[in-house]
């Protein structure tokens, strides 16, 4: 039985997620950008929360943690190599660990490039995938302390996980990344069907995350700089796949 996920937006523009095992009773949270909506979902649930998982060590996904563990006592799971900058840790994971998580295997990836340290968090069995502000819906995260290989080769990760998971970011970026991304692939239809359904939910207010992974690779412009049309979009035919990855990083940042 998959595990039950849920989305919860918080502070402006963030997300936070709770995982939850219906046979166990077990719960967990992915990031913490703030302590009450979370909170309050928990309780109107009736659950017990037992683990939080920290991807990285930004105020907007961290900010919460001491009021959460305060009222839950949960457990607190991060990067050994971000551990100096993050909340008190309870486990300190790195690259290639496997962690057991409401009954479930979860497998970690070091996803650096947004920052040096961040992980994503992978259930395979339940086809979740975990990955804050590295893979985004239709973008990536701002590279604050990677370099675009160490970015573009994080990106490389996420893209070969099998069984088309729920990728599950930390912004709702959506609509200014699909802005962007049809800047260079106007003639992509799944990328301009894709920009109707993000349009439409915007319109109503929902959430445009979590995607799948295969609407990433059909849409997203940062896993295509290895494709021909991508690489003639930006007028480098003949460079490396990484250096249109970082082609294409600059040019949303001056977007």
């Amino acid at each position: 039985m998959a595990l039950e996920l849920v989305t919860i937006p918080c502070l402006t523009d963030n997300y936070a997620y709770l995982i939850h095992n219906a046979a166990t009773g077990e719960t967990a949270l992915v990031d913490v950008p703030e302590a009450l909506p979370i909170l309050a979902a928990l309780q109107v649930r009736g659950w017990r929360l037992n683990h939080i998982l920290i991807t990285h060590h930004h105020p907007d996904h961290i900010d919460g943690v001491p009021a959460v563990v305060a009222a839950t006592g949960a457990k607190v799971t991060g990067a050994r190599a971000d551990a100096h900058r993050l909340p008190p840790l309870d486990s300190k994971v790195a690259d290639g660990d496997t962690l057991m998580i409401c009954g479930e295997a979860c497998h970690v990836i070091d996803v650096s490039g947004h920052s040096i340290g961040h992980v994503a968090f992978h259930f395979p069995a339940s086809a979740l995938v975990f990955t804050a502000d590295s893979l985004m819906a239709l973008g990536c995260g701002k590279l604050f302390e990677g370099t675009p290989a160490i970015a573009y080769a994080s990106l490389l990760k996420l893209a070969a996980l099998p069984g088309d998971p729920l990728v599950c970011s930390g912004h709702e970026y959506t609509a200014g990344n699909a802005r962007f991304a049809a800047t260079l692939e106007q003639g992509n239809p799944a990328l301009m069907s894709r920009i109707d359904r993000v349009t439409a939910l915007r319109e109503k207010g929902e959430p445009t995350v979590p995607s799948r992974l295969s609407d990433e690779l059909a849409t997203n412009p940062y896993l295509r700089a290895h494709l021909p049309q991508m690489k003639a979009a930006v007028g480098m035919p003949s460079a490396t796949d990484t250096e249109v990855f970082a082609e294409i990083r600059a040019r949303k940042d001056r977007f």
